[in-house]
């Protein structure tokens, strides 16, 4: 009995997912348990794992197509076993309204159908050029402004797709710029007004959940400066401590980070400060008693925010690993829908930017979001002398509906207090 494969959401905002590599071609054999491809989702790259044995047949799906939840995407059947035709757009069949049983996967469902059937294949394209290299199109423009060949330029991407950072530690083979082409690409001049490149998956659940926030959402910003002096000394302890632990070869990713100090602080104000931790729910408000922390974190073509969950009771040490590793599987789309989802309160730091002051976007249904800038060496005056001292701003942007003025600042003032003086977070 041949079993329908679809397109399923695998995350609580996809509405469409691309095919971006399939593993499996028409007519080969597969066992169930093997990945047939490779989807993009707006969140990140997951599975399409078959779960029947058989022969794949009349895929309806070419690499880099993107369709939307539902769509049947191919077909597994018996050796020999005759379809029939339906089209490719079949929409997925309500599980009250046959025998057929649904199985899912942690990534893509498949479901047996109560009958043979097959889709519409795609007309036949001609073969694949084996030497044509896949990569982003920020990539291939970034190859072509510095005169890199992609097919020298091993890909770190999913399924060895060549992406920015790829192209950044490649060596050139054209005369060198003046300035990065990272940071400052000089286009070449075109023929052609402009180019059009579609959105991927990614870009446009950012859109569509911009919309949904600063529409809706009546955000107000309140901002503070933090004296990051104390915090700075307690890293430099903590890390020559970490260093020392392991023989003095701990290396960076061992390293407490100034983010991972915001996070930890953040996560213990929000305890006191329960208010602060909540979600809008339409006609209620969800106040958590867990802290989840989301940490903003920028990929290639957009933001995903990995949560860091129970981030008050763990160690400042925990929290440094878990968000390097989070922060590596978002970078290569490899993240977990329970990775990603949950947090009732964010975290965005552009600090390494050398930005000094900006305002973060809400992510709902959180009510609240800290917007982290750089350290700044900066003149203040202590005990009326003249001194250095580094400097942070922070800027919280809250709902409205959830978070009154004096509400967000006793949390401000909170944060502060911790940041200032380390040992607070004690209390």
């Amino acid at each position: 009995m041949a079993t329908n494969v679809y397109m399923e959401a695998l995350s609580p905002t996809m509405e469409e997912g691309r095919v971006a590599k399939w593993h499996k071609r028409e007519g080969d054999a597969v066992k169930a348990g093997e990945t047939l491809a490779e989807v993009e989702t707006d969140k990140a790259v997951m599975d399409l794992v078959a779960r029947a044995d058989g022969v794949l047949r009349q895929v309806a799906v070419a690499e880099g197509q993107t369709v939307p939840v539902g769509s049947v995407v191919a077909v597994i059947a018996a050796p020999g076993e005759a379809l029939g035709a339906v089209p490719a757009s079949a929409p997925r069949p309500a599980a009250a309204a046959s025998g057929s049983g649904k199985r899912e996967t942690g990534n893509v469902a498949v479901a047996t159908a109560p009958a043979p059937v097959a889709v519409t294949p795609l007309p036949s394209a001609p073969p694949t050029d084996a030497t044509r290299v896949k990569a982003s199109p920020l990539a291939r423009r970034m190859a072509k402004e510095a005169g890199v060949d992609l097919k020298l330029v091993t890909g770190s991407g999913p399924g060895g797709r060549v992406v920015k950072k790829d192209l950044e530690r490649a060596p050139s083979t054209a005369p060198a710029p003046t300035f990065p082409v990272s940071r400052f690409p000089l286009p070449e001049r075109s023929a052609a007004p402009y180019e059009d490149v579609p959105l991927t998956q990614i870009r446009k659940t950012i859109a569509k959940r911009l919309v949904t926030s600063l529409g809706p959402i009546p955000h107000f910003f309140l901002t503070s400066e933090v004296d990051m002096e104390r915090a700075a000394e307690a890293r430099e302890a903590l890390n020559k401590q970490l260093g020392d632990r392991a023989g003095g070869g701990g290396g960076a990713g061992g390293k407490v980070s100034f983010n991972d100090i915001v996070i930890k602080a953040t996560a213990l104000a929000l305890i006191k400060h329960r208010a602060c931790n909540a979600w809008f729910q339409e006609d209620h408000i969800r106040y958590w008693n867990e802290v989840h922390i989301g940490m903003a974190v920028a990929v290639e073509d957009g933001l995903i925010t990995p949560v860091i969950r129970n981030a008050d009771v763990k160690s400042l040490a925990e929290i440094g690993r878990e968000a390097k590793e989070l922060a590596d599987k978002a970078r290569s789309r490899r993240l977990q829908p329970s990775e990603y989802t949950g947090a009732t309160f964010s975290v965005s730091n552009l600090g390494m930017f050398d930005i000094d002051q900006f305002t973060a976007v809400i992510n709902p249904p959180e009510a609240g979001i800290i917007a982290v800038g750089s350290i700044v060496q900066k003149p203040v005056v202590l005990d009326g002398q003249v001194t250095g001292r580094r400097r942070m701003r922070l800027t919280m942007s809250c709902d409205h509906r959830v978070i009154d003025g004096a509400t967000g600042a006793a949390f401000l003032q909170t944060l502060k207090q911790m940041l200032e003086n380390p040992l607070a977070m004690l209390l």
